[in-house]
């Protein structure tokens, strides 16, 4: 029978295999802290379920309290962040007082140049120090021979410039730094840009869903999960609000209206009526205003308290929504942003959602300028671009706590 000792050993050797399999040991030192803690959680929790596995196999799980396995199995992933979170925290403390830093070479002079200048001042704790900005035609020796350390060198130039990154790149053929080529593309709406490997090919992702591989299994337990769950506990809460309107307004229960899902593909989305029944011009469709004529008695207080999004929750379980994501706009605002705010389709590539980012910031509600909505779209964007199961939580919570009632909501 398999006892406590040898438990253990083998806790010791899987999360060996898994953290370094998943890269987890490695230089954190310009990642953020959420994918770290992210990889260990994730590390560990295969860990115990395959000891939940071979104990079971072996027949040992009669030998050990759950109790005790809960309690160790907690308390170790508890231990796991914790420490890495003390030398994260510690690390990043001596880089900002001048300690174990590394140096870099900027070739180039030019937008992409002070883009990057600007942005390692502005991130001290990353311990990177820009200690010279060189064109192709300087040798960079010059400054190895100086008695400097380079340990990175960026190379700064246009993509265009074939001949001046060829030429980089001979004067640095002895050199044992770090090279990197950083593609100007700051001018750009990037989504998900990264590096991906097709058929063997290397290519550079300009605008791409993050929702692939275990991300997108990941975001569909979360999502099927917590709609189950959050639609059983506000069931009766839903009969009373669905009988309310009944009683107090001639009409359906619920309003549908078409608008973009994932990829840009039409979705039929559900709310509880708040409005009475009338006409709209063809293609125009009328935002809430507060104040809003339109809106029924029962119907002010569903929009105030945005008790009215609680339908979409079966749209999530029919996995055209998620519970956190940008808010799909109706057909005929997608047709009239599109042109005016840069990027805006991009918001597509991933589900909308009940709540997002840019609601819990306070970009809800009419968006009656090109400037709201411009800003809507730069925090559902900026979601995408960080999306991870650490924020959609996060952003849950502030939900919870100050994103149902809102000056913004009528």
């Amino acid at each position: 029978m398999p006892s406590a000792y040898s438990m253990v050993m083998l806790a010791a050797s899987l999360i060996l295999v898994l953290m370094f399999s998943s890269s987890v040991y490695r230089s954190w030192r310009v990642d953020q802290l959420w994918v770290m803690l992210q990889g260990v959680a994730v590390g560990w929790l295969t860990t115990v379920l395959l000891i939940v596995i071979w104990l079971f196999l072996t027949k040992g799980s009669a030998d050990f309290s759950r109790l005790w396995v809960t309690t160790w199995a907690a308390a170790t992933l508890v231990v796991l962040c914790a420490v890495r979170l003390v030398a994260y925290s510690v690390l990043r403390w001596l880089r900002t007082k001048g300690f174990n830093f590394k140096t870099v070479v900027l070739v180039g002079a030019g937008p992409t140049s002070e883009a990057v200048r600007d942005g390692l001042a502005q991130a001290s704790w990353s311990g990177l120090r820009v200690m010279a900005t060189a064109s192709p035609e300087e040798l960079l020796a010059q400054q190895a021979g100086e008695g400097a350390r380079v340990d990175e060198v960026w190379i700064c130039l246009p993509l265009s410039d074939e001949e001046g990154i060829r030429r980089t790149l001979d004067a640095l053929r002895h050199s044992t730094a770090n090279i990197r080529l950083v593609p100007d593309m700051f001018a750009l709406k990037l989504i998900n840009h990264g590096i991906s490997e097709v058929v063997g090919i290397p290519m550079l992702d300009l605008s791409a869903s993050p929702m692939t591989g275990r991300n997108r299994l990941l975001k569909a337990i979360e999502d099927y999960t917590l709609a189950a769950l959050i639609l059983i506990l506000v069931a009766p809460l839903m009969l009373a609000i669905a009988v309310a309107i009944k009683l107090t307004s001639v009409g359906p229960v619920f309003f549908k209206q078409r608008r973009l899902g994932w990829n840009g593909d039409e979705i039929l989305v559900y709310k509880f009526r708040s409005m009475k029944l009338h006409d709209e011009a063809d293609g125009r469709v009328s935002q809430a205003r507060r104040d809003d004529a339109r809106l029924t008695p029962v119907g002010a207080f569903l929009r105030r308290t945005s008790l009215d999004e609680l339908p979409q929750f079966i749209n999530v379980l029919q996995g055209r929504m998620s519970v956190v994501g940008p808010r799909p706009h109706a057909l005929a605002h997608n047709e009239y942003y599109k042109e005016l705010v840069p990027g805006y389709m991009l918001r597509h590539k991933v589900k909308p959602g009940i709540t997002g980012w840019a609601q819990i910031n306070g970009f809800r509600g009419e968006t009656d300028t090109l400037e709201k909505m411009s800003k809507r779209v730069e925090y559902d964007l900026r979601y995408i671009e960080n999306w991870s199961i650490w924020l959609d939580l996060s952003i849950i919570v502030k939900t919870i706590f100050r994103g149902f009632v809102h000056k913004n909501a009528y």
